[in-house]
């Protein structure tokens, strides 16, 4: 109820990062109940909490790569696949790796920052500094190109999101801190 309550009540107005558990439902993409809200100031610093829900094999082998979406935002009042930056995550290989994400004037890129441990708090920060998003996870910290300079007009937050291709495979809960 938390983020739904920040949601409609608080983000609007300041920003904040709605604290609480987000499930993407098997067969789904989207976390329930949110998938926007206002994003005031162009930076995120939030702590994330996977549990072992977000161990998953995909339908297609060929999909397992694919990055699904933390948690961002828009940039350059523009649509997400536009221009945006957020964190990404993906099993693979055994692991729980953790992604820079974006789109610049419609061109996808990432960076690999590393791993999250399944049930441990990690610390992500993101931020705008003129032409370029910083990312900052586990003590690394990536630059990716930005779509505009300046303000640019940041539009609205991104909650998780599952696959690209494929729908999540079960039941997914992530906990996002503020």
């Amino acid at each position: 109820m938390r983020p739904m309550l920040c949601l409609l009540l608080i983000a609007p107005l300041f920003g904040c990062t709605p604290e609480g558990d987000y499930l993407i439902p098997a067969g789904a993409h989207y976390a329930e109940g949110v998938n926007a809200a206002a994003q005031g100031a162009p930076e995120l610093r939030f702590a994330a909490v996977f549990d072992d829900s977000a161990v998953y094999e995909t339908v297609d082998p060929r999909n397992q790569g694919d990055i699904n979406k933390l948690y961002g935002f828009s940039d350059c009042g523009s649509h997400h696949h536009t221009n945006s930056a957020r964190f990404g995550w993906r099993w693979f290989e055994g692991a729980l790796q953790i992604f820079a994400y974006t789109y610049a004037d419609g061109e996808r890129a990432w960076a690999y920052l590393g791993d999250a441990t399944i049930g441990e708090r990690a610390d992500y920060a993101l931020s705008v500094d003129g032409a370029a998003y910083v990312f900052t996870f586990g003590g690394v910290t990536t630059r990716l190109p930005r779509g505009c300079a300046g303000d640019g007009g940041v539009k609205y937050r991104l909650y998780p999101y599952f696959g690209g291709d494929e729908v999540a495979p079960h039941d997914i809960t992530i906990r996002i801190i503020d």
